[in-house]
């Protein structure tokens, strides 16, 4: 009723832009409110400080006012609520992916304790054979032949690998823990298929989007639904691709001083983007013959491989920013298109490095090369 009351005192007074801090989640209810009647404007902290040593809530209210008034004020992001909805669900599952994770790494520390080296055989522990292990473990079986008889698929062919490592030492204690973390284990995803099914039916207008971003060479289904939940569909709100990377805070940060170019690290920023982002610039550096491998291979080699990873993070930012605005899908440059614009700069390379051996060297162009 309170904010419903504000809506009314802010169109009694004329009111037509209202501007608000983003502070954790206390902005959102307000912004709900006033959707749709007012021009809003979301605006971070950070950039709106004012003089120190005159810190109120009153005073907060006037800079900001103040600011809004002479066009000093820069919006944050917010999108669409459709998108704030699906992000909320993919963000969720990433967070029960976790937790499932953990669990799944309580399990093996607890199976390493009672002496079962399941995970030197099994690839997958907790896959179909290794969840029949587990079962029958936890029902009270000890026989190292009859758990290994359980194997299903390639596992067949490993019996005596698994006798041996199913050759532990299990207590009641083990038993009772295992028993409740593969509970919590299968609940969890049990949990995430409800919510992948509802982030399916959210993610339907939304399709034509979530099929360009699978274009692009290590972004899988999962990925591209946590793209469009982070930067949505409508790439006119981001006036270029450089301003689109920058708000991510995929690009190297500014800061110089007296002339000089001090460190470059990206700044804080979308977390969930960059975690999906760097996930397929991971994915993508195992492919042959793709342009954002080897551009990869190349930017590793010089400057690390973290720093290469971010770099085709921000590279498929860049892809996807494009595909979206233009509404074409991705069109593979090949493993080759940097050496192939770089030809003269490789010429002047090798050359510099074979007169460093002590060499004179004499270019001519081979015919069949021209």
């Amino acid at each position: 009723s309170d904010l419903l009351a504000l809506a009314d005192w802010l169109k009694e007074h004329g009111v037509t832009h209202v501007a608000m801090e983003a502070t954790g989640v206390y902005w959102r209810p307000v912004w709900a409110v006033l959707e749709g009647q007012f021009e809003q404007m979301l605006v971070n902290p950070q950039h709106i400080k004012a003089v120190p040593g005159r810190k109120t809530d009153a005073k907060d209210c006037e800079w900001i006012a103040d600011l809004l008034q002479h066009g000093l004020l820069k919006g944050s992001f917010v999108p669409p609520a459709p998108i704030q909805d699906l992000r909320d669900l993919t963000r969720y599952r990433a967070e029960l992916r976790q937790s499932q994770n953990r669990v799944a790494n309580r399990i093996q520390k607890f199976l390493e304790q009672a002496n079962l080296k399941l995970s030197s055989v099994a690839s997958n522990a907790l896959g179909v054979s290794g969840r029949r292990m587990l079962e029958a473990i936890i029902a009270g079986q000890q026989d190292p032949e009859q758990l290994a008889k359980l194997a299903r698929g390639r596992l067949k062919s490993k019996i005596p690998e698994l006798e041996q490592a199913l050759e532990g030492r299990v207590r009641d204690h083990h038993r009772f823990l295992l028993g409740e973390f593969l509970d919590e284990w299968e609940a969890l995803g049990e949990r995430i298929a409800r919510l992948e099914a509802e982030i399916d039916r959210q993610i339907r207008p939304f399709e034509p989007a979530v099929t360009l971003w699978q274009t692009i060479p290590g972004v899988d289904r999962v990925t591209a639904c946590n793209l469009v939940a982070e930067v949505g569909v409508d790439m006119n709100r981001f006036p270029t691709a450089q301003q689109l990377a920058s708000w991510a805070a995929l690009c190297p940060g500014n800061h110089e001083s007296a002339g000089k170019r001090k460190s470059g690290r990206t700044r804080d920023g979308n977390k969930w983007l960059r975690r999906s982002l760097c996930q397929a610039a991971w994915a993508v550096t195992r492919k042959k013959n793709c342009y954002l491998s080897a551009q990869f291979k190349r930017l590793a080699a010089r400057r690390g491989v973290k720093r290469a990873v971010m770099a085709v993070a921000h590279t498929m930012l860049i892809i996807g920013y494009h595909m979206l605005k233009n509404g074409r899908g991705y069109c593979e440059l090949g493993g080759n298109y940097l050496e192939l614009i770089n030809k003269n700069h490789l010429q002047r390379y090798y050359v510099k490095r074979l007169q460093r051996l002590g060499l004179t060297v004499t270019i001519e162009p081979v015919p069949e090369a021209v």
